[in-house]
């Protein structure tokens, strides 16, 4: 049975999820995380439900069966599609977080008369998800959604802060059904590695929702109500993914500061 010396379980289709458990150990540094990266499935973006749920059920097993407290899908996809489906099948043996909402409360609440708009994959868009939840909480709220799908991989191939993202962001950001927004939503956990970027294009005009720190917020307050913040320092993070890309290792280490050992575990054999 998980307890408070429980590590937090984080998996996403890639990198993106990184930038979740990167502010979750700021946010609570004394927690073990077990990440996994389903390198091998990205994007999730144009996977059809059936198959998101599929993977995300395997990679849930192999988090319970590492004895996790949380189960956190630090994928927009996952939160957006399949949630429901995913929550049920972790019944009782953890606790459940998404990504999408702890953003829409907070934005509701720092931003309530804004004008919003939100970029995502295809089946984060499609799903409706954002719009039904912010405009559920905020009724009469203005939201635009536009997929942008060729950010997830470019982001994987390590196209940042470069002439070839730039110009496909700008290609995004640029389109009609994003003008006259006040508040842009980031709904895929990868984009945050681009929100430097994304901010320079409306020329710091527009505010620019990360929501990694959002949700490790979320977490902490859940954690601290149910009294299983770990208290017990040094504890190991472990980082495993579905097929080793060098990116992936290099951004993880980039953003936990640290030397990190990838494992590949095939969950599909």
């Amino acid at each position: 049975m998980a307890d408070n010396k429980s590590p937090i379980g984080i998996f996403d289709s890639g990198v993106g999820g990184l930038t979740v458990a990167s502010a979750v150990k700021q946010l609570l540094p004394l927690e073990s995380i077990v990440y996994f990266g389903d390198t091998a499935h990205l994007p999730y973006g144009d996977k059809s439900p059936e198959a998101i749920l599929y993977y995300s059920k395997r990679i849930t097993d192999f988090l319970l069966g590492h004895d996790c407290k949380v189960i956190l899908a630090a994928c927009n996809t996952v939160s957006a599609t399949i949630w429901d489906e995913l929550c049920r099948y972790t019944v009782s043996n953890a606790i459940p977080v998404n990504v999408i909402d702890p953003v829409v409360s907070s934005i509701s609440q720092q931003y309530p008369g804004s004008s919003f708009g939100i970029i995502g994959t295809k089946n984060t868009i499609s799903s409706g998800a954002y719009p039904e939840k912010i405009q559920r909480l905020i009724p009469g709220a203005k939201v635009s959604s536009m997929a942008t799908p060729l950010l997830a991989p470019m982001i994987e191939e390590g196209f940042v802060d470069d002439d070839v993202s730039n110009a496909i962001i700008r290609t995004y950001l640029s389109d009609d059904r994003l003008k006259g927004t006040e508040t842009l939503i980031l709904g895929c956990t990868h984009y945050p590695i681009i929100r430097n970027q994304i901010i320079k294009y409306f020329d710091y005009k527009v505010n620019v929702v990360d929501s990694a720190m959002i949700v490790a917020s979320h977490l902490r307050g859940i954690l601290e109500s149910k009294k299983l913040i770990s208290n017990s320092p040094g504890n190991e993070d472990r980082f495993f993914v579905s097929d080793y890309t060098d990116y992936f290792g290099q951004i993880a280490e980039k953003f936990f500061k640290k030397q990190i050992v990838l494992k590949r575990v095939d969950l599909w054999r």
